[in-house]
């Protein structure tokens, strides 16, 4: 197979300033992809702000050989998105890859969820989404060629105590997606999700050290590298990944029950089996974010506890 690069390409990548989104960042310049090193700066809640990280991040990549600029722009308002793009065609003059990932956390139960707490995680995981995909979209179109690479979390596909805004947020996400997979089709441009199990700053307290050790970002970046590519033309997909393991994350409907007249809901609960029945039993569910981490660290031959 020929080696993946992206000589001419240009990716834009939010939240590169540490973590996932430096390790993206790093991967695709050093396969040839001019890159838009973006990132607030600010504290994990969202708070404060700074160019040092983004900063720190060009200046590796310059050194190893790539090209970079930095980008300080938040991705949680319109104004953010059209700067960030704006970077890039400033520097490079196109943008052929758009890479969603910054993120924050604002945990609370869902009882004690207060009205700041929901929109900034909304507006930046969520909204960023869109802020900085639409901003690109024009482009992207014109040429005929683009990739949207999103960020989603198991929390979004499985629901996480403490996470409802980040859960919404993120699985909110998997439907822009989609909908960007279809809208994107016959312009040559394709869109997917990954849902990361990573060692980061969002993580670092709530995963338990020998799994952090194999939780390396730099397992992820292969993946989001690949589906940056031109090699790669799969489109609305969603795919769990961390560790060295990856795996599509499918939406699946089974066959149901069918009622030739309006049931009664007694009619519901006796054709229950089938309204709940998916597939033929052999199949596997996941039931929530700490059983895709199990998953992965079952993979890895690691325990998490």
């Amino acid at each position: 197979m020929a080696q993946i690069d992206y000589d001419g390409r240009v990716a834009i990548v939010t939240g590169a300033g540490g973590g996932l989104g430096r390790s993206h960042a790093l991967l695709l310049a050093s396969r040839g992809a001019k890159v838009v090193v973006n990132d607030l700066g600010g504290a994990r809640d969202g708070s404060g702000g700074g160019s040092e990280m983004a900063d720190a991040v060009v200046a590796e990549i310059r050194e190893a050989g790539g090209d970079a600029v930095a980008d300080y722009a938040g991705v949680h308002t319109w104004e953010g998105g059209r700067s960030i793009v704006g970077t890039a065609l400033e520097a490079f003059g196109r943008v052929d890859v758009v890479v969603n990932n910054a993120g924050i956390l604002r945990d609370t139960s869902f009882a004690k969820l207060t009205e700041d707490q929901l929109d900034l995680v909304l507006k930046v995981h969520l909204y960023g989404g869109f802020h900085v995909t639409h901003a690109a979209w024009e482009h992207l179109r014109g040429q005929g060629y683009g990739r949207v690479i999103n960020t989603t979390s198991g929390s979004g596909l499985y629901g996480n105590f403490g996470q409802a805004n980040y859960s919404a947020a993120k699985l909110g996400l998997v439907g822009l997606t989609r909908t960007l997979a279809i809208e994107g089709r016959k312009y040559g441009i394709t869109a997917n999700v990954i849902a990361p199990i990573a060692a980061s700053r969002m993580t670092e307290d709530v995963m338990p050290p020998q799994l952090l050790e194999r939780l390396e970002p730099h397992h992820v970046s292969p993946l989001v590298a690949y589906l940056a590519s031109e090699t790669c033309s799969e489109t609305g997909r969603i795919y769990s990944v961390g560790g060295g393991y990856m795996a599509r994350v499918a939406i699946l409907e089974g066959e149901g029950a069918t009622f030739d007249d309006v049931p009664t809901p007694e009619d519901v609960a006796a054709a229950w089996d089938r309204i709940d029945r998916v597939g033929d039993g052999a199949m596997e569910f996941t039931d929530g974010v700490f059983e895709q981490t199990n998953r992965i660290a079952a993979s890895l031959g690691l325990g998490t506890r």
